[in-house]
């Protein structure tokens, strides 16, 4: 288990399966590559960072990853995994499901809401990336990172 300090001061726990709380996840986060690269999006208010967003009403987190994929990036995933679990103790805490997957088609004239779409960027281009999301400036990324390069698919 990885314990850090967001950057907006809220204690985090990211735990490579489920979390020890027991806080149930209606929050998910894709991270995955196809190729060399890494799916991003730009959202338009906090900057490039992995899709995610909120499970809907009597939608599983595993149906949230494939919706907030499709609908952030215009990009369709199949063989969805979750991987790990961010506890964010703001009040109330909750909990973030992580998942990968693997690229079955890419949409490139979806009509987008709160991105700008997709953005593929190769590791060094990540790294060196000026405008990104705070959520990708924690420590918890780099691991993240870490886990699909060793275990993830990479197709």
């Amino acid at each position: 288990m990885l314990k850090f300090e967001d950057l907006n001061g809220a204690n985090v726990e990211l735990t490579f399966g489920h979390n020890p709380h027991n806080i149930e996840s209606r929050h998910v986060l894709v991270v995955m590559k196809h190729g060399d690269r890494w799916l991003l999006t730009k959202h338009r208010i906090r900057g490039v960072e992995f899709p995610g967003g909120k499970a809907e009403p009597g939608e599983t987190i595993k149906q949230a990853a494939i919706r907030e994929t499709l609908e952030e990036t215009g990009v369709t995933i199949t063989n969805v995994q979750s991987f790990a679990e961010y506890v964010v103790f703001t009040e109330p805490p909750f909990c973030k499901a992580v998942f990968t997957g693997e690229v079955v088609h890419i949409e490139n004239d979806y009509t987008l809401l709160e991105t700008e779409g997709a953005v593929w960027m190769t590791d060094e281009e990540l790294d060196a990336c000026t405008d990104l999301s705070f959520h990708m400036k924690d420590r918890g990324m780099s691991e993240l990172r870490k886990w699909v390069e060793e275990n993830g698919r990479t197709v």
